[in-house]
């Protein structure tokens, strides 16, 4: 069964950081473009950051990029989202996803707040 299991998030004050862990089961995750998306309270989901099969290759969204890194771990079958400077506009429950697909982990709460 191909599962998506996330770990991490939390609470911190403005430009703090935190790590979000996609760990994958039943499947290899470098067979498959992985993405980050967020989605705050009242807001539509929105797209963070994805990371290519094939090369590794990432992408970023404006309102994130410099501050958040994606990375994968092959080794352990697990995606990362780094996030440094965390600002109150990134408060959102945060999920992978394989990019394009239903497979969605069970999302992680991230706030972020003085």
């Amino acid at each position: 069964q191909l599962q998506l299991v996330q770990s991490g998030g939390g609470s911190v004050q403005p430009g703090g950081s935190l790590r979000l862990s996609c760990a994958a089961s039943g499947f290899s995750l470098d067979h498959y473009d992985i993405g980050w998306f967020r989605q705050a309270p009242g807001k539509e989901r929105e797209g963070v950051s994805c990371i290519n099969k094939s090369d590794g290759s990432t992408n970023y969204e404006d309102y994130v990029k410099g501050r958040f890194t994606i990375s994968r771990d092959t080794a352990k079958n697990t995606v990362y989202l780094r996030m440094n400077s965390l600002k109150p506009e990134d408060t959102a429950v945060y999920y992978c996803n394989v990019y394009g697909s239903d497979y969605w982990g069970q999302g992680t709460q991230v706030t972020v707040s003085s």
